[in-house]
Protein backbone atom coordinates (compact mmCIF):
# COMPACT_ATOMS: atom_id res chain seq x y z
CA UNK A 1 0.00 0.00 0.00
CA UNK A 2 1.35 3.72 -1.16
CA UNK A 3 0.85 6.57 1.52
CA UNK A 4 1.92 10.23 0.91
CA UNK A 5 2.11 12.28 4.06
CA UNK A 6 1.34 15.45 3.33
CA UNK A 7 1.43 19.42 4.56
CA UNK A 8 1.11 22.87 2.74
CA UNK A 9 2.12 26.42 4.07
CA UNK A 10 0.01 28.66 3.13
CA UNK A 11 -0.40 32.72 2.99
CA UNK A 12 -2.72 32.80 5.23
CA UNK A 13 -6.26 30.78 6.00
CA UNK A 14 -8.81 31.16 3.66
CA UNK A 15 -8.80 29.66 0.13
CA UNK A 16 -11.22 30.79 -0.63
CA UNK A 17 -10.76 34.20 -0.03
CA UNK A 18 -7.18 34.35 -2.43
CA UNK A 19 -4.91 32.77 0.18
CA UNK A 20 -2.53 30.10 -1.92
CA UNK A 21 0.05 27.75 -1.01
CA UNK A 22 3.54 28.91 -0.67
CA UNK A 23 5.22 25.10 0.14
CA UNK A 24 4.20 21.79 -0.43
CA UNK A 25 5.80 18.70 1.42
CA UNK A 26 5.00 14.66 0.99
CA UNK A 27 6.85 11.99 2.62
CA UNK A 28 6.24 8.68 0.86
CA UNK A 29 5.52 5.40 2.93
CA UNK A 30 5.31 2.25 1.19
CA UNK A 31 3.80 -1.01 3.46
CA UNK A 32 4.18 1.70 6.27
CA UNK A 33 7.87 2.06 5.99
CA UNK A 34 9.25 5.32 5.05
CA UNK A 35 11.32 5.34 0.75
CA UNK A 36 12.99 8.70 1.37
CA UNK A 37 11.17 9.16 -2.17
CA UNK A 38 9.73 12.49 -1.25
CA UNK A 39 8.84 15.68 -3.26
CA UNK A 40 8.79 19.11 -1.81
CA UNK A 41 8.64 22.40 -3.41
CA UNK A 42 8.45 26.26 -2.68
CA UNK A 43 5.77 27.88 -4.56
CA UNK A 44 5.43 31.18 -5.89
CA UNK A 45 1.70 32.27 -4.62
CA UNK A 46 1.63 35.60 -6.22
CA UNK A 47 0.76 37.48 -3.49
CA UNK A 48 2.53 38.66 0.05
CA UNK A 49 1.99 36.42 3.05
CA UNK A 50 -0.44 37.60 5.64
CA UNK A 51 1.92 38.63 8.69
CA UNK A 52 0.34 36.37 11.21
CA UNK A 53 1.24 33.56 8.78
CA UNK A 54 4.63 34.56 8.40
CA UNK A 55 4.85 34.64 12.36
CA UNK A 56 3.93 30.89 11.80
CA UNK A 57 5.95 29.61 9.12
CA UNK A 58 8.50 32.18 8.71
CA UNK A 59 8.87 31.86 5.39
CA UNK A 60 9.55 35.44 3.50
CA UNK A 61 7.83 37.20 0.42
CA UNK A 62 11.17 37.68 -0.98
CA UNK A 63 12.86 33.98 -0.37
CA UNK A 64 9.20 32.95 -2.87
CA UNK A 65 9.46 35.73 -5.30
CA UNK A 66 11.84 33.62 -7.88
CA UNK A 67 10.01 30.02 -6.63
CA UNK A 68 8.15 28.31 -9.35
CA UNK A 69 4.01 29.05 -9.30
CA UNK A 70 1.70 26.45 -8.87
CA UNK A 71 0.95 26.00 -12.28
CA UNK A 72 4.67 24.70 -13.02
CA UNK A 73 4.46 22.07 -10.22
CA UNK A 74 1.05 20.78 -10.91
CA UNK A 75 1.61 18.30 -13.32
CA UNK A 76 4.84 16.80 -11.13
CA UNK A 77 2.57 16.90 -7.91
CA UNK A 78 -0.79 15.34 -9.57
CA UNK A 79 2.14 12.23 -11.12
CA UNK A 80 3.80 11.48 -7.61
CA UNK A 81 0.04 11.81 -5.90
CA UNK A 82 -1.53 8.99 -8.67
CA UNK A 83 -3.55 6.50 -6.94
CA UNK A 84 -1.83 7.22 -3.17
CA UNK A 85 -3.62 7.63 0.11
CA UNK A 86 -3.37 10.57 1.44
CA UNK A 87 -2.11 11.23 5.68
CA UNK A 88 -3.56 14.84 6.20
CA UNK A 89 -3.85 16.36 9.87
CA UNK A 90 -6.96 18.64 9.76
CA UNK A 91 -7.44 17.48 6.03
CA UNK A 92 -9.93 19.83 5.24
CA UNK A 93 -7.39 22.77 5.31
CA UNK A 94 -5.28 21.28 2.94
CA UNK A 95 -7.45 19.94 0.27
CA UNK A 96 -9.14 23.08 0.53
CA UNK A 97 -6.26 25.21 -0.79
CA UNK A 98 -4.84 22.14 -3.28
CA UNK A 99 -8.29 22.47 -4.50
CA UNK A 100 -8.09 25.98 -5.17
CA UNK A 101 -5.00 25.90 -6.84
CA UNK A 102 -6.61 22.96 -9.04
CA UNK A 103 -9.79 24.70 -9.92
CA UNK A 104 -7.97 27.82 -10.79
CA UNK A 105 -5.65 25.46 -13.54
CA UNK A 106 -9.13 24.05 -14.57
CA UNK A 107 -8.29 21.03 -13.30
CA UNK A 108 -10.41 18.42 -10.94
CA UNK A 109 -10.39 17.98 -7.43
CA UNK A 110 -7.60 16.42 -5.87
CA UNK A 111 -9.52 13.62 -4.70
CA UNK A 112 -10.44 12.55 -8.42
CA UNK A 113 -5.72 11.37 -8.16
CA UNK A 114 -5.52 10.09 -5.16
CA UNK A 115 -7.56 6.54 -3.71
CA UNK A 116 -8.20 7.77 -0.18
CA UNK A 117 -7.76 10.44 2.09
CA UNK A 118 -6.89 9.95 5.96
CA UNK A 119 -7.23 12.99 8.55
CA UNK A 120 -4.88 12.33 11.38
CA UNK A 121 -6.07 14.58 13.49
CA UNK A 122 -9.88 13.03 13.35
CA UNK A 123 -7.97 9.73 13.88
CA UNK A 124 -6.09 10.93 17.27
CA UNK A 125 -9.06 12.73 19.13
CA UNK A 126 -10.88 9.33 18.75
CA UNK A 127 -7.69 7.62 20.45
CA UNK A 128 -7.10 10.91 22.76
CA UNK A 129 -10.75 12.59 23.26
CA UNK A 130 -10.38 15.69 25.64
CA UNK A 131 -6.63 16.19 24.68
CA UNK A 132 -4.84 18.49 22.76
CA UNK A 133 -3.93 16.99 19.62
CA UNK A 134 -2.02 19.45 17.29
CA UNK A 135 1.28 17.96 15.96
CA UNK A 136 4.06 18.81 18.50
CA UNK A 137 0.89 17.65 21.46
CA UNK A 138 1.20 14.31 19.60
CA UNK A 139 4.76 14.03 18.81
CA UNK A 140 5.54 14.43 22.69
CA UNK A 141 2.69 12.05 23.75
CA UNK A 142 4.05 9.49 20.82
CA UNK A 143 7.76 9.97 22.18
CA UNK A 144 8.96 11.40 18.38
CA UNK A 145 11.35 13.81 18.38
CA UNK A 146 10.09 17.28 17.59
CA UNK A 147 13.14 19.09 18.66
CA UNK A 148 14.17 20.91 15.33
CA UNK A 149 10.47 22.30 14.78
CA UNK A 150 10.92 25.73 16.22
CA UNK A 151 8.46 27.32 12.98
CA UNK A 152 5.87 25.23 11.05
CA UNK A 153 7.68 23.82 7.24
CA UNK A 154 5.78 21.70 5.34
CA UNK A 155 8.14 18.67 4.78
CA UNK A 156 9.58 18.72 8.35
CA UNK A 157 6.18 18.66 9.19
CA UNK A 158 4.82 15.75 7.21
CA UNK A 159 8.14 13.84 8.47
CA UNK A 160 6.87 14.37 11.76
CA UNK A 161 3.60 13.30 10.87
CA UNK A 162 4.55 10.47 9.40
CA UNK A 163 6.12 9.39 12.04
CA UNK A 164 3.35 10.24 14.47
CA UNK A 165 0.95 8.15 12.10
CA UNK A 166 3.07 5.19 12.06
CA UNK A 167 2.81 5.38 15.99
CA UNK A 168 -0.62 5.80 15.87
CA UNK A 169 -1.36 2.82 13.90
CA UNK A 170 0.80 0.36 15.60
CA UNK A 171 -1.47 -2.29 16.69
CA UNK A 172 -2.15 -5.86 15.09
CA UNK A 173 0.53 -5.44 12.53
CA UNK A 174 3.03 -4.40 14.73
CA UNK A 175 4.81 -7.77 14.54
CA UNK A 176 5.40 -7.81 10.97
CA UNK A 177 5.67 -3.75 10.15
CA UNK A 178 9.77 -4.21 10.43
CA UNK A 179 10.07 -6.80 8.43
CA UNK A 180 11.21 -7.19 4.86
CA UNK A 181 8.57 -6.80 2.45
CA UNK A 182 8.68 -7.36 -0.68
CA UNK A 183 6.13 -6.34 -3.94
CA UNK A 184 4.75 -9.23 -5.79
CA UNK A 185 3.36 -9.01 -9.33
CA UNK A 186 0.43 -7.16 -8.11
CA UNK A 187 2.20 -4.78 -6.19
CA UNK A 188 0.88 -5.51 -3.06
CA UNK A 189 1.92 -9.24 -1.88
CA UNK A 190 3.51 -8.89 1.32
CA UNK A 191 6.75 -11.93 1.81
CA UNK A 192 8.48 -12.64 4.79
CA UNK A 193 11.46 -14.56 4.80
CA UNK A 194 10.51 -17.60 7.43
CA UNK A 195 14.19 -19.12 6.60
CA UNK A 196 15.65 -16.40 9.12
CA UNK A 197 13.89 -17.96 11.98
CA UNK A 198 14.73 -20.97 14.09
CA UNK A 199 11.61 -22.33 15.71
CA UNK A 200 12.14 -24.89 18.84
CA UNK A 201 10.26 -28.09 18.71
CA UNK A 202 9.16 -29.14 21.96
CA UNK A 203 8.11 -32.82 22.23
CA UNK A 204 5.49 -34.00 25.00
CA UNK A 205 6.63 -35.64 27.75
CA UNK A 206 5.65 -39.19 29.36
CA UNK A 207 2.89 -37.41 31.11
CA UNK A 208 1.45 -35.82 28.31
CA UNK A 209 1.74 -38.39 26.02
CA UNK A 210 -0.23 -41.04 28.60
CA UNK A 211 -2.72 -38.25 29.02
CA UNK A 212 -2.95 -37.72 25.51
CA UNK A 213 -3.41 -41.53 24.71
CA UNK A 214 -6.40 -41.63 27.45
CA UNK A 215 -8.33 -39.18 25.78
CA UNK A 216 -7.96 -40.87 22.52
CA UNK A 217 -8.97 -43.88 24.15
CA UNK A 218 -12.45 -42.30 25.54
CA UNK A 219 -13.19 -41.18 22.04
CA UNK A 220 -12.38 -44.19 20.86
CA UNK A 221 -14.46 -45.90 22.92
CA UNK A 222 -17.53 -43.40 22.45
CA UNK A 223 -17.54 -43.84 18.84
CA UNK A 224 -17.59 -47.17 19.06
CA UNK A 225 -13.96 -48.16 17.24
CA UNK A 226 -14.09 -45.26 14.55
CA UNK A 227 -11.30 -42.94 15.82
CA UNK A 228 -9.91 -41.94 12.94
CA UNK A 229 -6.38 -41.00 14.06
CA UNK A 230 -6.21 -44.70 14.82
CA UNK A 231 -7.26 -45.99 11.59
CA UNK A 232 -5.17 -47.80 9.47
CA UNK A 233 -2.96 -46.03 6.97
Amino acid sequence: MRQIVLDTETTGLSAENGDRIIEIGCVELLHRKLTGQNLHHYVNPERDSHEDALKVHGISNEFLRDKPKFAEIADELLAYLDGAELIIHNAPFDLAFLNKELQLLGRPPITNVVSGVIDSLVMAKELFPGKRNGLDALCDRLGVDNSGRTLHGALLDAELLADVYINMTRGQDALIMDMDVVEGQDGEALVVDLSRFELPVLLANANEVQAHESVLADIDKASKGRLVWRAPA
